[in-house]
C-alpha cells in the first residue's frame, strides 16, 4: 500500500505550485461566497491502511444527464479513495460571471456536472495508475443568476443527486446546462488524513497523518441497532471504547453531525442537504469512523481556484472510513460458507475488500473453499443486469 499511495506530506509540498490553467476573462462581481462539501471514502486494513478497491463496480447511482467519463472497462479502475460527491455553491448579491478549476492531484474524476473541461491525460487504467497523476476540471464563463427561477434537469427514480439542492445557493448555467451547484467525483490513489484500527474488543483506535484530529465519531449499525460515539480529539491519537459508544436513533446521530457540519463553515441548510443525500449509504449496516477533512488537506489534494477570487471560501469534507470488525469477518464467512447471498449482497461495493479480508484471516484449510464461493458470488453478481445504466 506504501507505493501506491501518494504520502500526504507530498500532495502539501504539491500545493504551491501555481495552476496550469489560462485565466480567463470574466466579469468582476460584487463580494460573493462559496462554499463546498464533499465526502472521501476509503477501507481500513487490519493495520489501518487504506485498501484499494473499485468503486465503480456497482449500479449507477447518478442521473444520466450528469456526465462522466466513458471507456469499456471503468469498473476495473481501483483506488485508496472515492472522493464523493463534492459540490460547489455560489452566493452572489448580483448577476456575475466566473470561472471555476479544480485540481484533482493523484486522482482522476470520474464525474461531472455541468459541462465542464476534464483533462483527457488520465481516462485509461494505466494512465490511472501511474504516480504523479494530476487530473483536471475546468468551468469557464459560469453564468451566477440571482433569483431566477430554478429549472434545473430531473429524470425518475430515485438519486442521491437531487437533494444537494436544498439550499439558498444561487442558480447558475454553463451553456444550455442549469444547476443550483457545481458538482464533481472522483478516485484518488493516496493515503486518507486518519487511519484506524479495531480490536478484538470492538475498541477503535485512531491516529491522524496530518495534525490534531479533531472531531470524530464512530459510527456502528447491527441489523437496525445504532449506536455512536463522538470525540473530539486535541492530539494526534485517540481510542474509543465500545462501552463509550450510546444507543441512539439516526435523527440524534443526524443532529449531532449537522451541528459539527455547521461549525466547520457550512449554512444549515447545506449540512442538511449532505446528511441527505448520504441518508441511505453513511447509516447502513456496519461499523465506521466519520471525521472532518483538515482544510489544508483538502487544498492540498484539490487545488481550487474561482477567477475573480470570492470574498469567503468555505471547504468541508467529510471523511468516511469504512472498518472490518472481527464480528463483520464471522459474519461474511459463514455467508460465504453457505452461499448466503443476501448476505454477501448488503456489502455492496465493499465486498472485493471486505471478502479478501475474510479469506486472509481464515484457516488456511478453508481459504481454497472460500475464494471458490467468493467468485461463485461475483460470477451470479454480475450476470444480473444491475439498475441505473446509462446509454
Amino acid at each position: 500500500m506504501t507505493r501506491r499511495s501518494l504520502p500526504f506530506v507530498l500532495l502539501f509540498a504539491a500545493a504551491a505550485l501555481g495552476s496550469a490553467f489560462a485565466r480567463a476573462d470574466v466579469s468582476d462581481p460584487a463580494p460573493l461566497t462559496v462554499h463546498e462539501w464533499g465526502t472521501f471514502t476509503s477501507i481500513a486494513d487490519a493495520d489501518g491502511r487504506a485498501v484499494e478497491w473499485r468503486p465503480l463496480s456497482g449500479p449507477q447511482d447518478l442521473p444520466c444527464f450528469v456526465d462522466r467519463i466513458r471507456y469499456t472497462n471503468k469498473g476495473l479502475l481501483a483506488g485508496t479513495i472515492r472522493m464523493e460527491t463534492p459540490v460547489l455553491y455560489f452566493y452572489a448579491p448580483q448577476p456575475a460571471t466566473v470561472d471555476v478549476r479544480v485540481r484533482f492531484r493523484q486522482g482522476l474524476i470520474t464525474e461531472w456536472y455541468p459541462r465542464a473541461e476534464v483533462d483527457p491525460s488520465a481516462i485509461e487504467p494505466a494512465a490511472f495508475n501511474k504516480p504523479g497523476l494530476d487530473n483536471r476540471i475546468a468551468w469557464k464563463s459560469v453564468q451566477l443568476s440571482p433569483g431566477s427561477k430554478g429549472e434545473f434537469p430531473n429524470e425518475r427514480g430515485a438519486s442521491h443527486y437531487y437533494a444537494a439542492r436544498a439550499t439558498d445557493a444561487t442558480p447558475l448555467s454553463v451553456g444550455a446546462d442549469r444547476e443550483k451547484f457545481l458538482f464533481y467525483r472522483g478516485i484518488g490513489r493516496f493515503a486518507p488524513p486518519l487511519m484506524a484500527t479495531i480490536g478484538a474488543d470492538d475498541t477503535v483506535a485512531i491516529r491522524s497523518q496530518w495534525g490534531a484530529i479533531g472531531d470524530v465519531i464512530v459510527f456502528e449499525n447491527r441489523a437496525g441497532a445504532v449506536r455512536f460515539g463522538v470525540s473530539r480529539a486535541p492530539g494526534k491519537r485517540v481510542s474509543i471504547a465500545a462501552s463509550e459508544l450510546r444507543n441512539a436513533d439516526l435523527a440524534a446521530l443526524r443532529r449531532a453531525m449537522e451541528s459539527i457540519l455547521v461549525e466547520q463553515g457550512l449554512f444549515a441548510k447545506e449540512a442538511a442537504a449532505m446528511l441527505e443525500t448520504w441518508r441511505d449509504s453513511w447509516f447502513e449496516e456496519g461499523t465506521r469512523v466519520f471525521y472532518i477533512a483538515p482544510k489544508v488537506a483538502v487544498d492540498a489534494i484539490l487545488p481550487l481556484e474561482i477567477t475573480p477570487a470570492p470574498a469567503e471560501i468555505a471547504r468541508v469534507f467529510v471523511g468516511r472510513l469504512e472498518l472490518v470488525t472481527p464480528r463483520t469477518i464471522e459474519v461474511i464467512r459463514q455467508a460465504l460458507l453457505e452461499g448466503d447471498h443476501a448476505t454477501l449482497e448488503k456489502l455492496g461495493r465493499f465486498f472485493e475488500p471486505v471478502v479478501a479480508r475474510v479469506i486472509a484471516s481464515s484457516p488456511a484449510a478453508e481459504q481454497t473453499v472460500l475464494e471458490n464461493r467468493r467468485r461463485a458470488f461475483t460470477m451470479w453478481y454480475y450476470s444480473r443486469p444491475l439498475p441505473g445504466t446509462c446509454s
